[in-house]
């Protein structure tokens, strides 16, 4: 587990040069390039700031790689959630890249069109926020693989109930995951910018809701009893382990998280 005795959060801002979503065409990865890490140049990370400084006399102890050399880890502490969230995020990412692309969208009414867009447009800027954050911190070697391939052929991007209903459970589960890890986060500037992304999780999955509801004319359905404990009022939470198994019908890309719960 990498652990940093005094690390200072002096700068994080990540900022989209760009404020339109630009649509990226979907191209399928090559499923043998399991460990393609990606390689950064010092801190000239396109469209963000991304500083973090070190005191000269930290004590820290880099993680050693998955022996295993056809899987990679997770790790543990603050580089395994990262990670973790940072897999989460190259998902639904590459999700809604496919609905934007797909001919329900192209044919949607223009308020789904508009909503979609920016589920579209605040998950690409997670993704990269977090391959800006790991790469900036740690060691290629122990940062999740920029390309993970999923397979999202259970999904008919032609139907709009196939599209709305996948990202029900997308981001029902993402707020799942980002409530969970927050007590495993170690360091505390990760751990309000993880409540930060949380609470945009939870606008998405509340609107993807209200539309399914809308059709159902159950207008409770945004905050239905299924996944607000109507005894406490609060949303659910899941550890990785149950997170990444529900997830699993959609990763490809082959990889563990021993050091997480």
């Amino acid at each position: 587990m990498l652990r940093r005795s005094r690390i200072r959060l002096t700068k994080l801002i990540f900022i989209m040069k760009n404020k339109n979503v630009k649509v990226e065409s979907f191209v399928s990865k090559n499923g043998n390039k399991r460990r393609q890490f990606l390689k950064m140049s010092g801190l000239a990370i396109a469209g963000s700031g991304l500083i973090l400084s070190c005191s000269d006399d930290d004590d820290f102890t880099e993680p050693t790689p998955d022996p295993d050399p056809n899987t990679f880890d997770l790790g543990g502490g603050d580089l395994g959630v990262l990670n973790y969230a940072y897999a989460l995020e190259q998902l639904e990412a590459e999700f809604y890249t496919k609905v934007v692309n797909g001919s329900y969208w192209s044919g949607a009414a223009m308020e789904e069109k508009q909503i979609l867009e920016d589920l579209y447009n605040h998950e690409v800027n997670h993704r990269e926020f977090f391959k800006a954050a790991l790469n900036a911190n740690f060691d290629a070697e122990v940062v999740l693989p920029e390309s993970l391939e999923f397979d999202f052929s259970s999904v008919d991007f032609s139907n709009r109930d196939s599209v709305l209903s996948t990202a029900k459970l997308l981001e029902d589960t993402g707020v799942k995951a980002y409530n969970r890890a927050g007590k495993l986060i170690e360091t505390a500037a990760y751990l309000v910018i993880a409540g930060k992304i949380v609470s945009v999780e939870a606008r998405h999955a509340a609107a993807i809701r209200s539309i399914i509801g809308n059709d159902m004319d159950d207008f409770k359905l945004f905050a239905g009893d299924d996944i607000v404990d109507p005894n406490t009022g609060l949303d659910g939470a899941e550890n990785p382990s149950v997170i990444i198994n529900a997830a699993g019908g959609f990763i490809v890309t082959p990889f563990t998280a021993n050091q997480l719960p």
